[in-house]
């Protein structure tokens, strides 16, 4: 209970951020659940395993990661009366699981599919969706700025699903209104020799060679040992030397590229030289951005520069040197196969822009999911009412005990309406009411896509008001946080090995100490077995 406690606030488009200081003084602060989950020490076994389902809920969906534990809490909240009484765990696991079941089913009957519509009328439908992932996180004041440079990334990026296609790079300074989208591939500058300035900076339809080695003079590695019986065969080792970087050079020249990227060093001759034949080149690019520019160019790294032939050069349209911030970047747009973008973030704190990149990851996952399973259901809490009605509705039905669990998992499911409330300071218990009655009156179906309007404190369609989430993350919460509490659940007891105590010593001691105290004064809720 205690970690869900930590997250629960987070929750919801005025839910507080969390700042988080670890030992080595470093301060994180963020409004996604995955992310304080990770930072946070947890000793106690069991609360360890919410970590990981927030965590399986940022890999697979990216966004959601708060719900996820929170509901997991909220399942055994509700399952904790029973067990007092006596009731044997696996009944209420069946029944959790059932009704898990169902919950998902319904939402996938719930779920509006986007299929079949045009492109402009996806685009709008998914920067809907990226806008409602947007408003929990600290940018949520630009959320219709960032929304629709999401959807552009990740539209440019098509159907090519690796997100490291998507390059982030932070630059301090300037606005979060700053922040620009580069369709194609951008990188800082890098370490550069003498001569570099002499090189053009903006290039229209230049060739571009990848290359993976160095373009330096080069000392004999092994240890070897040149005995000379006449001084003047000196000079013509020297020479040899300068011939093969010569060599090299002047193949990377003949094969046409105006650009030369590699991935080791670009000594300060093959600057000169290239600088001389009014070719860019830049050496150290760090390995994940050369493979971009790869994929953005249709170019092929090289691992030399023998037999260069037009197959393996990349292009472009534009290249062109840019100053950014107090950083020059070089920017590659206009790309033919166009399977890559970058986005460049500006804003005032490191912190914060940090922050900034975390929420932008969310938001772009939340997109290439909607993208991918193209069914949307409403947001705000009304589909989450919604199941709970009709499981309540369900649970008549059954005879037996398990009517009881198939409530207590429905009343679990309104936790997160109820949080979205209180994080926005309004009287939960009025408006869940409202937005009882009005889910019940509702066989028809109007009523199921209302949830809790975060700026009046009423109720309201979401649906209408575009707050939308793809259903797969509802889906995946939902069977996230059933199997966790049902896991927890089926444990009977905790069982320490003494032998690996004592070698720890005070371990033991510790560990009680920070389940407790960790938590920030948690006073150890729910750790001790009664």
């Amino acid at each position: 209970m205690a970690v869900a406690d930590v997250v629960r606030t987070t929750l919801g488009p005025r839910g507080m951020d969390k700042l988080i200081h670890d030992d080595k003084g470093n301060t994180t602060i963020s409004n996604d659940g995955a992310t304080i989950m990770k930072l946070l020490d947890i000793v106690h076994p069991a609360a360890k395993i919410l970590v990981d389902i927030a965590r399986s809920q940022d890999s697979e969906v990216g966004d959601g990661t708060t719900t996820v534990v929170l509901l997991a809490g909220e399942f055994l909240r509700e399952a904790k009366p029973f067990i007092e009484d006596g009731v044997h765990p696996q009944n209420l696991i069946r029944s959790f699981r059932t009704a898990s079941y169902m919950a998902v089913e319904k939402v996938k009957e719930l779920a509006v599919s986007i299929e079949g519509k045009s492109l402009d009328e996806k685009r709008s439908l998914l920067a809907k969706c990226a806008a409602t992932t947007l408003s929990s996180k600290l940018i949520g004041g630009e959320k219709g700025f960032f929304a629709t440079m999401v959807v552009d990334a990740v539209v440019a990026i098509g159907n090519d699903d690796r997100l490291n296609m998507i390059g982030i790079k932070k630059v301090p300074g300037g606005t979060m209104r700053d922040s620009f989208l580069v369709n194609g591939v951008a990188f800082k500058k890098t370490f550069s020799y003498a001569g570099f300035e002499q090189q053009p900076k903006k290039f229209l339809n230049p060739k571009i060679l990848l290359l993976n080695i160095e373009l330096e003079l080069k000392s004999e590695k092994e240890n070897a040992e040149i005995r000379l019986s006449d001084p003047l065969q000196y000079q013509s080792i020297v020479d040899a030397e300068w011939n093969i970087i010569y060599d090299k050079l002047d193949k990377c020249v003949k094969s046409g590229a105006k650009i030369i990227l590699s991935r080791l060093a670009i000594g300060d001759l093959a600057t000169q030289y290239f600088a001389d034949r009014d070719i860019f080149c830049a050496g150290r690019v760090a390995e994940d951005d050369l493979h971009r520019v790869a994929a953005a160019t249709g170019g092929t790294v090289q691992t030399s520069v023998n037999n260069v032939i037009d197959e393996v050069l990349g292009s472009c349209e534009v290249f062109e040197e840019k100053q950014v911030g107090n950083e020059r970047f070089n920017i590659f747009s206009g790309c033919p196969s166009g399977q890559t973008a970058t986005i460049v973030l500006r804003g005032g704190a490191d912190q914060f822009i940090e922050e900034a990149e975390r929420s932008l990851h969310d938001a772009i996952m939340i997109v290439r999911r909607a993208m991918k399973n193209s069914t949307v259901v409403a947001g705000g809490g009304a589909i989450d009412m919604e199941i709970s009605r009709y499981l309540r509705q369900h649970a008549r039905s059954i005879a037996g005990k398990s009517q009881l669990f198939v409530n207590a998992f429905a009343k679990a499911l309104e936790v997160i309406p109820r949080q979205l409330c209180d994080n926005a300071g309004f009287d939960a218990t009025d408006v869940l009411n409202k937005l009882r009655q009005k889910h019940a009156q509702s066989s028809s179906g109007e009523g199921a896509l209302y949830g809790v309007d975060i700026n009046t404190g009423g109720i309201s369609d979401s649906f209408a008001n575009f707050v939308w989430e793809p259903a797969v993350v509802k889906i995946n919460a939902i069977n996230a946080a059933t199997e966790a509490a049902c896991l927890i659940l089926s444990v009977d007891e905790t069982v320490k090995n003494p032998k690996s105590e004592s070698a720890q010593g005070d371990a033991a001691g510790m560990g009680r100490g920070r389940g407790g105290g960790g938590m920030r004064g948690g006073r150890g809720r729910g750790m001790r077995r009664r």
